[in-house]
């Protein structure tokens, strides 16, 4: 059976710089996900021309827009890069650049030139869960994003403030708090 050997990470995007090459509605959609779940990343995007929503958005969060093609010059300063473009050529130089500048690359819809993969994303105030189907099915993802939103109380975001005012108030070393959490928080398991 294969199985899914991705290591999830929570990046706080804010912190980081993070580069999207091309303007079109694959930009736009990877652009309107990382804003949704993100709304502060520091994002820079460099691309012949834009779409009208994408423009909009990116007036709506910490956006920069560059238009001119692809260079590798672009890549210096930058943690993260998403390649969009609709010219595979293209694509695989940004990827190719990518591995000399030793920087994190999602070539869209071209999983063997990806280091990490935008899952489905689902968020309930403090709580947010990632979703991946290593690269498979997006539309999957997409399916279970839908379905926990719906299963996840709204009032989930209590529970976590109330539990982390608590575990502020535990004695004894790491280990005797964990066992105390888990005792209370065992019955959202068993209910």
């Amino acid at each position: 059976m294969e199985r899914n050997n991705l290591y999830p990470i929570f990046l706080k995007t804010q912190q980081l710089e993070i580069l999207i090459i091309g303007g079109g509605y694959v930009a736009e959609e990877k652009l309107t996900f990382l804003l949704k779940s993100s709304p502060d990343a520091k994002v820079t995007m460099v691309a012949p021309m834009y779409r009208e929503g994408t423009v909009a958005l990116a007036k709506k969060g910490n956006v920069i827009l560059i238009e001119d093609k692809y260079n590798i010059a672009y890549l210096k300063g930058k943690h993260i890069v998403i390649a969009t473009t609709d010219k595979p050529n293209v694509n695989l130089k940004i990827y190719e650049d990518c591995r000399l500048e030793q920087k994190l690359v999602n070539v869209a819809d071209n999983p063997p030139l990806c280091d990490f993969y935008m899952g489905g994303i689902v968020t309930k105030g403090n709580v947010k869960i990632a979703i991946s189907t290593n690269g498979k099915s997006p539309t999957t993802a997409k399916r279970l994003r839908q379905f926990f939103e719906e299963v996840i109380p709204e009032d989930i975001n209590k529970l976590v403030s109330n539990l982390n005012i608590f575990r502020k108030t535990i004695k004894g070393d790491f280990e005797e708090k964990v066992n105390t959490l888990n005792k209370i928080t065992e019955t959202l398991i068993n209910n």
